[in-house]
């Protein structure tokens, strides 16, 4: 692999950024948005894709491009190069409160499946596509984690993941079983299917969704204990709605009034 070799240093606990040091003629790519601060005499370029190959023309820039789309990334990608005679530094930012997780691919096998809004940077060279799950129940019904990404390389890469991040270590044959939001990255060894919950009691009144992911071992499995959506979700309910009421978030009576859909 051609994967560039990057330092790095992580600041901040819950609102975490990460300081990348490149040496001359080094590059790391990024997610839109994600630049937080760079030094003078790093270039900033936009590109398709994940620039992680040089051959394949325009055609296989677009296709690398179209593949980020169906995981509703942007069609491009930002590069940094340091074009100095010294190091510089590039800082990226998290989205939303979480953490920041470092990881060298090279240790884990070459390639890391995760979920598809949780990248945020890497090291130039490392290829970014997406992981179709195979199984037709688990494309569905899988949710938030049918369509996820996947990294590929021996070089850095850094995923975000909301709230509290939590390591898993499956041993052979060893099941977890995991809100589809929460599952953040896990190594490509793990078997990944989605469940049904069982009970219709449960999946209509229990507020945790009709299906979850079910991880088999042996892998790593990196867990979150706040996803975006579900973060959204309650800023959402406790936004001011028409008239200035809130929707009464918890209120048995809000919750009938949603489902008939009828006026407060």
């Amino acid at each position: 692999m051609n994967n560039h070799e990057i330092d790095y240093k992580l600041y901040g606990d819950d609102m975490q950024f990460v300081e990348v040091e490149l040496d001359p003629n080094e590059t790391v790519i990024a997610e839109a948005g994600s630049l937080m601060m760079m030094d003078d005499q790093i270039r900033m370029e936009t590109i398709f894709g994940d620039g992680s190959s040089e051959t394949g023309g325009l055609m296989g820039k677009l296709i690398g491009a179209g593949k980020r789309v169906i995981t509703g990334e942007s069609l491009f990608m930002t590069t940094f190069t340091n074009e100095g005679l010294g190091k510089k530094h590039v800082s990226f930012a998290s989205p939303y409160p979480g953490k920041i997780i470092p990881m060298d691919l090279s240790e884990l096998g070459g390639k890391l499946i995760c979920q598809k809004d949780s990248f945020l940077a890497a090291a130039k060279g490392v290829s970014i596509g997406i992981e179709f799950q195979k199984k037709i129940r688990t494309g569905f019904f899988g949710g938030e984690g049918f369509i996820m990404q996947k990294l590929e390389g021996d070089g850095m890469s850094f995923i975000h993941a909301g709230g509290t991040m939590h390591k898993r270590q499956l041993q052979p044959g060893e099941t977890l079983r995991v809100d589809t939001g929460c599952l953040v990255a896990m190594t490509a060894d793990v078997d990944y299917n989605v469940e049904y919950v069982g009970k219709v009691k449960t999946a209509l009144f229990g507020g945790e969704g009709l299906f979850f992911a079910t991880l088999r071992g042996p892998g790593t499995v990196w867990v979150q204990s706040l996803p975006f959506s579900r973060l959204a979700s309650r800023v959402f309910a406790a936004m001011p709605q028409k008239g200035g009421e809130n929707k009464g978030e918890g209120s048995i009576a809000g919750g009938l009034f949603d489902i008939l859909g009828g006026d407060r």
